[in-house]
């Protein structure tokens, strides 16, 4: 689809971006909420940003795929360290993405929309050996080169967001844990090519922060969860709107809390309950002590 985005500015865009769904331990009232939104509102299209599943088992993909295959607007969803068979091996290290297969056309692929190209990065892989486990984020050589060129294949002036599932912090601050292996050149790559936005999920609560790198401001927007794995705000997905240049982003939520309330003023480690003492929370702050149990 490359070359097919109109520069022409054609008016507003609205995009909702959904993460961390996790069918398995899903809330079905905030999907029943989110669904009703979409079929009302039509968005442009819906990014989801990784972790359909809990589990990554036929059930929870079947569950995932019938209500994406729904929504009747564009989609693009991205593969969660959850998507990738946990209790297969062979499937995991062989056939990971196997369990797509009924939304296979809509994974990892690119949206055209006038003026606008969102474009996805693999972060999530099926082993690494830098670390154990494998939940965190890791962007390839190839990874990276596959979305560089996917976007230097767009017209000058393109818009460009690029989605992925793991937020591309690489060194916690505090300590300099590794979170995003690669993540600090990939942010300046992406900065370098005048990106708007990178969106993502993996944390639970949302945010939009701006990291400063050698090439430039990188924006970087992550959403909530529509699971019951909350962490510090209840359920919530993003409205994204881009009018010209700008970009705005609402963390819309059932609780109504606005969304300044909402965003977190860092990048966390991982999603794991319950968060240490001193690791960012949103101002909501409601943090439980552990997860609802999954069968």
């Amino acid at each position: 689809m490359h070359g097919k985005v109109a520069s022409m500015y054609h008016g507003p865009l609205k995009l909702f971006q959904l993460s961390d769904i996790h069918f398995g331990l899903e809330d079905t009232r905030a999907l029943a909420w989110a669904k009703a939104c979409i079929a009302r509102e039509k968005p442009d299209a819906v990014v989801i940003t990784g972790d359909l599943t809990m589990r990554a088992r036929y059930s929870e993909f079947d569950a995932a795929s019938a209500w994406i295959k729904a929504l009747g607007v564009p989609v693009t969803v991205e593969v969660g360290n959850h998507d990738i068979p946990y209790f297969n091996l062979y499937q995991r290290f062989f056939a990971p993405y196997k369990r797509f297969r009924a939304i296979e056309q809509m994974v990892e692929s690119e949206l055209d929309l006038p003026g606008l190209a969102i474009v996805p990065l693999r972060t999530t892989t099926r082993a690494q050996y830098q670390r154990f486990p494998w939940s965190n984020g890791w962007v390839t050589d190839k990874a990276l080169a596959e979305c560089l060129a996917a976007i230097d294949a767009h017209p000058e002036g393109t818009r460009i967001l690029v989605a992925a599932h793991h937020p591309l912090t690489e060194r916690r601050e505090r300590d300099g844990k590794l979170l995003t292996i690669n993540g600090t050149r990939t942010m300046e790559a992406l900065a370098g090519r005048k990106v708007i936005g990178v969106l993502s999920g993996h944390i639970h609560d949302p945010f939009d922060l701006t990291a400063e790198t050698p090439a430039g401001p990188l924006r970087m927007i992550g959403a909530g969860t529509l699971s019951r794995r909350i962490r510090s705000t209840p359920p919530s997905f993003n409205e994204i709107v881009i009018d010209g240049g700008g970009l705005h982003v609402t963390a819309r939520n059932l609780e109504h809390v606005a969304t300044q309330d909402m965003q977190i003023r860092d990048v966390p480690e991982n999603a794991l309950p319950p968060r240490d003492p001193d690791e960012p929370v949103s101002p909501v702050g409601t943090v439980p002590r552990a997860d609802p149990p999954v069968n």
